[in-house]
């Protein structure tokens, strides 16, 4: 794990201090992870729906056997790819 040093003004140093205070968190660091997490959450969400507004804005095409078979291989590889970490 890699170490991180950031400056923070003091109310925002008071604030995650009362959080961890407080109970809600064992230390600063499992606050600003939590934080990181939440943002990478955000932002996967906010591209998924970039990625619906494209499709639903793209001309619909039918579905062929080969497209299907397709899709679940690299469904499957995905899984497997996940699986393995």
């Amino acid at each position: 794990m890699q170490t991180m040093n950031i400056s923070l003004p003091d109310p925002m140093k008071e604030f995650v201090d009362e959080q961890v205070t407080a109970g809600h968190y064992s230390s600063v660091s499992e606050y600003m992870r939590e934080l990181i997490r939440l943002d990478e959450k955000h932002k996967a969400q906010e591209r998924l729906e970039v990625l619906l507004r494209e499709g639903l804005g793209s001309p619909a095409s039918k579905m062929t056997k080969k497209d299907w078979g397709e899709l679940k291989a690299q469904a499957h590889k995905r899984r497997a790819k996940r699986s393995s970490k």
